[in-house]
């Protein structure tokens, strides 16, 4: 059973070294270079502590974290969202285990209200799951560009 565990500020570190594993994983979409100390720059990972609508959660099955996502109500479209998922990871070794879906639908559903996924082109399993996911909503298709998509709908 999927659970999502927010990120305490005791936890900064230990989130800090996970969003950098995934920063890493997302050079296979973006062209994020390393800086000087062989890290990724996330613009918005401190405001994630100190900004009351920005939340990260561990994703949690049983007492194993699998993941994390991080959500907030900023738009990428001029819109209006509730909510934007601005980062949802599994983590390798748990992939294609259905966590992600679980994990996906959980948020949905403990955050009703109008959202806004991105997603690039090029990473097709992100594709699967959020078409999968927000199927049942009917989503607007945003084409940012010929690399990013974003769906809007409500639920």
């Amino acid at each position: 059973m999927i659970r999502l565990v927010p990120v305490k500020a005791e936890e900064k570190e230990l989130f800090w070294n996970i969003n950098q594993k995934y920063l890493y994983e997302m050079t296979n979409f973006y062209p994020d270079e390393m800086d000087a100390e062989g890290n990724y720059h996330y613009g918005y990972f401190e405001e994630y502590f100190v900004d009351p609508k920005r939340e990260a959660f561990f994703l949690f099955s049983d007492d194993t974290m699998v993941g994390f996502a991080m959500i907030n109500p900023y738009s990428v479209i001029g819109a209006q969202p509730d909510h934007t998922m601005a980062e949802f990871t599994v983590f390798p070794s748990y992939r294609r285990k259905h966590y992600a879906i679980n994990a996906a639908r959980l948020i949905l559903t403990t955050y009703p209200g109008r959202w806004e996924i991105k997603y690039n082109e090029k990473n097709t399993a992100a594709k699967r799951l959020w078409t999968a996911v927000t199927a049942p909503y009917s989503p607007t298709v945003h084409h940012l560009n010929e690399e990013e998509t974003v769906f809007e709908f409500t639920c």
